[in-house]
């Protein structure tokens, strides 16, 4: 069986898949190998119960045959990464509900770099139209991926603004990649794929839009992002639970405030009188994970033969400028707390980041 159609019949149990997809990262750190010769011999190193090996044999290959051949062949590039591959995205891994399987069009690299969701309205107004596609373009040209929803409006104008650079963008689809949606935006999703960047679903690949696909989407959006940046939205706009799921996941949100007689506007006020950071210019962003960016920077210069040494950027990655308590951190880097203990002493010796009341926040003069 091939590890494709291996992965996607684990994925179809019910209950505790996640657990499973834990362990098969803990049998083959390296990631599964392309052909699994003795099925059954795995399976049961997997711990399945019985009712989970007949649903995981119930389902006909006829099932699998169509996704298999759309992963196979060869133009654009396409990938499945798994939760237990050792490249899914090390923030993604980190929310509450992260998914199982991502289908990637294009730089599958890109999802574990230093990314920022921008979002915002289908319908804009000029303003949003012009200061969107210009703090992408800056954000994009100074390290960060810009991550959005591909959706008219503003989510393509951030696109756009990237691109614009010749920055890295990744969208995220609530549709299967082999059904691209809205398909006004077929010619822009092209041009992402052309221009080294990335486009990834978690929902198997004929899987036509629906409305319900929208908001566990945004999720994705988030939960691949250092923070979410609002950059035009009325109150009911789905850029705002983008926002909440930004939240939940313990990460920033940002918002560009408008003109006070703009509708559109009234969603990104609100979210700045609930504590969202006020953005008015790039810096005001870039500054916030200066740190963040300096470590990926030293760490792409040692991966050219540079000697510096880095101090665990992924605990870097979630300390933020509110006080993160010493178990939170643990509980999201999966480190045990007297190892992470010693680790973050490091960190804080370096200047890194601060100890204070309630736990641990960035140094801000990094």
């Amino acid at each position: 069986m091939t590890k494709y159609e291996f992965l996607l019949r684990i994925s179809m149990l019910g209950y505790g898949k996640q657990a499973i997809f834990d362990r098969i990262g803990q049998l083959f750190a390296c990631g599964l190998p392309n052909i699994i010769q003795d099925v059954s011999f795995l399976l049961d190193k997997l711990r399945l119960n019985d009712a989970q090996l007949v649903q995981f044999y119930q389902t006909s290959y006829l099932h699998f045959e169509p996704i298999l051949e759309w992963l196979n062949s060869p133009t654009p590039q396409k990938h499945l990464i798994a939760y237990c591959d050792s490249d899914y995205p090390l923030l993604l891994k980190q929310i509450c509900s992260p998914p199982l399987l991502l289908f990637v069009l294009g730089n599958r690299q890109l999802l574990n770099s230093p990314q920022l969701a921008m979002v915002g309205s289908r319908e804009y107004s000029d303003y949003g139209a012009q200061w969107g596609r210009y703090f992408a373009g800056e954000l994009a040209i100074n390290g960060l991926t810009i991550t959005s929803g591909l959706a008219l409006g503003i989510d393509a104008i951030c696109h756009r603004g990237a691109l614009d650079v010749s920055g890295h963008t990744i969208a995220v689809l609530g549709s299967g990649l082999a059904q691209i949606a809205p398909r006004t935006n077929l010619n822009l999703a092209n041009e992402i794929l052309m221009k080294d960047g990335a486009i990834v679903s978690e929902f198997l690949p004929f899987e036509k839009a629906r409305s319900v696909y929208f908001p566990r989407r945004n999720r994705i959006i988030s939960g691949l992002s250092l923070g979410t940046f609002v950059i035009e939205a009325s109150e009911k706009s789905g850029s705002l639970i983008t926002a909440r799921y930004a939240l939940e996941q313990n990460r920033d949100v940002f918002a560009l405030p408008g003109d006070i007689d703009n509708q559109n506007c009234s969603g990104t006020h609100a979210l700045i009188k609930q504590g969202a950071y006020l953005v008015s210019q790039p810096t005001d962003i870039l500054e916030h994970y200066s740190g963040y960016l300096s470590t990926i920077n030293r760490q792409a210069s040692r991966s050219n033969g540079d000697s510096h040494n880095i101090l665990y950027p992924d605990i870097f990655a979630v300390i933020r400028h509110q006080p993160t308590p010493v178990d939170i951190i643990a509980l999201l880097v999966d480190i045990p707390i007297p190892e992470l203990t010693s680790k973050l002493l490091e960190m804080e010796l370096a200047g890194l980041i601060i100890t204070v009341t309630g736990g641990y926040i960035r140094n801000r003069t990094i």
